[in-house]
């Protein structure tokens, strides 16, 4: 009863903007005044009817939702993983590699859809995926599994690129922003749906079967994926692949998210690798855009950020990234250590977070497509984000579990403003060439973004903790594994100090977050206000 009325609520909301065929708009003038108006090419795609939505949504949803699905998948099936293997030291790898694959990727899969049409490497990036998975789930031991989680997240990477330039490759620049709601709705669902699916696959069949499954789903991909249009690229009679430009971009990412991993962990011992991880990284960054900047085919088009448009929106998606899955990462941990939820109830509290920002994002979308306005929308809509954050920052002991709950919910509505306005606004001013580009910029701004808030977002927790707690600086361990009960057995003095480091140290948590919602905010202000 529940399913069907939820089905029906669903219908009842997206339908009627599916099935618009024709609006009647008053275009602005471009406010840009180093950008003039462009009339669309002759092939620009149609308005997007019921007929498209039904022949296209369905190819593109299902490979995102697996490469997003994959990213947290893995979550539950980590501690069975690690006794099966052996290796409990390097678990954490599993995660970081695919994170490090699928960020490298993205941009590249984005560069080669604008060169040899996006349909077809839909199909290289779901072989990649498909092929890393068999060796995830063939693997004998945790370094093979590592290496091949790494080939799993360079078809991933692809999947979620090539997934966004699709949408706006085969629907009119009005219908663009409420297909990437829809698709923002997927990919919080996967995020959500994965733990879940990795619990009852790895109770059930063993934690190999997490890796197997993706072998049917990624068959019925490719033959939904043939469904897709077939759009002629353009490449360059000259065009070559830029190796060089790759080669240093690599050694840019991969030692920078690997220190971030590093500091994550605060600990003395790890400064000397953490000191020349962010030295390589910066060398290699300083070369990479020295490289991009000269080549005539440049791997990373730096000239698109030359565009103000761009790097703002750009600069927002990493900002709402950090903010986002920084949430998502602690709050967890907050519900369990401060609050002494269980597992399951903390998965139930969770729910209003996906669908917070599932509903924010389609309103979003039918808001631009009715309107044609696109930054004005997230730099209303992260005011009451900046606010809501300042507010569970100072209370968040105090209230009420279920006040908190809704709060969160309303919180995350006003979040989802931003995920599908973003790629709408770089793709649109990037033009119809650099579609792949544009969509590679958005994915790696949001990766950055959301591993270095992380990683800061834990270091600054458990340095407060640290700093707070005293003789209780070892108690947090507990507090996860048995939530508040673990103080039972203290002294009162040192319960009392464990209790208030635990209340600085989610404070600084909240208050950071906030921070980085508000860095948002200013970015969604300074982007010109356009219209589509």
């Amino acid at each position: 009863m529940a399913v069907s009325t939820a089905r029906g609520l669903i219908a009842a909301a997206f339908w009627p903007s599916v099935c618009a065929n024709q609006r009647k708009t008053c275009p602005l003038p471009d406010t840009l005044p180093d950008r003039a108006p462009q009339n669309p090419p002759p092939d620009a795609p149609a308005p997007a009817g019921a007929g498209v939505f039904l022949r296209m949504f369905p190819s593109i949803v299902l490979p995102m939702f697996i490469a997003v699905m994959d990213q947290t998948i893995v979550a539950t099936a980590l501690p069975a993983i690690a006794v099966a293997l052996d290796d409990v030291e390097r678990i954490a790898w599993i995660v970081v590699a695919y994170l490090v694959a699928t960020t490298i990727a993205a941009p590249v899969y984005g560069r080669l859809g604008d060169v040899y049409g996006r349909r077809r490497m839909m199909f290289v990036a779901l072989g990649v995926m498909t092929l890393g998975s068999v060796a995830c789930a063939a693997a004998p031991s945790l370094p093979f599994l590592i290496f091949a989680r790494i080939v799993q997240g360079l078809g991933g990477g692809g999947l979620m690129t090539l997934s966004q330039a699709l949408i706006s490759e085969s629907v009119p620049p009005r219908d663009r922003a409420r297909y990437q709601g829809y698709l923002a709705s997927v990919v919080v669902f996967s995020n959500t749906f994965g733990p879940v699916a990795g619990g009852w696959l790895t109770s059930g069949l063993g934690w190999r079967s997490i890796f197997w499954i993706n072998l049917p789903m990624g068959l019925l991909a490719a033959v939904l994926v043939r469904r897709l249009p077939i759009h002629a690229p353009r490449p360059a009679a000259d065009w070559r692949f830029d190796t060089p430009g790759l080669v240093w971009f690599v050694l840019f990412v991969a030692p920078a998210l690997v220190a971030m991993e590093q500091i994550r962990r605060l600990r003395l011992a790890d400064a000397p690798v953490i000191i020349a991880l962010v030295a390589v990284a910066l060398a290699s960054l300083v070369l990479l855009t020295r490289r991009e900047l000269r080549t005539p085919q440049p791997l990373f088009p730096f000239s698109l950020l030359r565009e103000k448009t761009i790097w703002r929106s750009d600069a927002m998606a990493a900002c709402h990234g950090a903010a986002l899955v920084s949430l998502i990462a602690y709050l967890p941990i907050y519900l369990r250590t401060a609050r002494g939820l269980s597992p399951a109830e903390t998965g139930y509290f969770l729910l209003p977070i996906a669908f917070g920002i599932g509903i924010g994002s389609l309103v979003t979308g039918r808001l631009v497509a009715q309107t044609g306005r696109t930054a004005i929308f997230p730099s209303i809509a992260l005011i009451p984000v900046v606010a809501i954050l300042l507010y569970v920052a100072i209370n968040h002991q105090t209230l009420d579990l279920t006040w908190f709950g809704l709060i969160i919910g309303v919180l995350t509505f006003f979040m989802g403003t931003v995920m599908g306005v973003v790629q709408v606004i770089v793709q649109n001013a990037a033009g119809p060439g650099m579609l792949g580009a544009a969509a590679g910029s958005v994915q790696f701004s949001r990766a950055i973004g959301a591993s270095f808030g992380t990683a800061l977002v834990g270091a600054v927790l458990f340095a407060v903790f640290k700093s707070h707690a005293g003789d209780a600086t070892g108690v947090f361990a507990d507090l996860v594994e048995h939530g508040p009960s673990a103080l039972a057995g203290l002294a009162p003095a040192v319960r009392a100090t464990a209790e208030g480091a635990l209340e600085a140290g989610f404070r600084a948590v909240f208050l950071l977050v906030a921070g980085y919602a508000a860095l948002a905010l200013i970015c969604a202000w300074a982007i010109p206000n356009r219209r589509l």
